[in-house]
């Protein structure tokens, strides 16, 4: 993983285990695509970091403006998750994007995000989006950062 120190002057440097360890929080990821008139737009979305491969998956129906931006320009991504309680940190990083259709391969993907945020699969919420997995309305967003830039200000003492 190529790990960047978003605030150089820090007396102590984040690590790729805190940044292994903040990625798995329940905070939400703040997806930035480039629409196709060239704007930004920064939705907020569930996702899931798999560490092993240092890859992050999301959910989402294939009709949103997100997915339809990936679609168009998959290379021109950005993402940040940070937390706004003290000491303020988080971990941001440009990306390339990759959107699956396989629903057997994102049934299980899907499955993990609704219990990571949901804590079960049996939830109403958890059920409409599995359903809409199965019938290949929910697409899977696989995104592999090109690295991470990580802050965490109750580091700087």
């Amino acid at each position: 993983m190529k790990l960047i120190q978003a605030f150089p002057g820090m007396p102590n440097k984040v690590t790729e285990v805190e940044v292994n360890s903040f990625l798995e929080s329940k905070l939400n990821l703040q997806l930035a695509t480039i629409d196709e008139e060239g704007y930004p737009i920064i939705q907020p979305i569930w996702f899931l970091y798999d560490k092993e491969s240092n890859k992050i998956y999301e959910a989402t129906q294939k009709i949103t403006k997100k997915a339809q931006n990936i679609y168009r320009n998959p290379d021109k991504i950005y993402f940040s998750i940070d937390d706004g309680n003290l000491p303020y940190k988080g971990v941001k990083g440009r990306v390339a994007a990759r959107i699956s259709e396989d629903i057997d391969w994102n049934i299980p993907i899907v499955e993990k995000l609704n219990i990571k945020y949901l804590g079960t699969t049996d939830h109403p919420l958890a059920n409409m989006i599995l359903e809409n997995t199965r019938k290949g309305i929910q697409i899977v967003i696989e995104i592999t950062p090109k690295f991470f830039s990580a802050w965490d200000f109750g580091k700087s003492m």
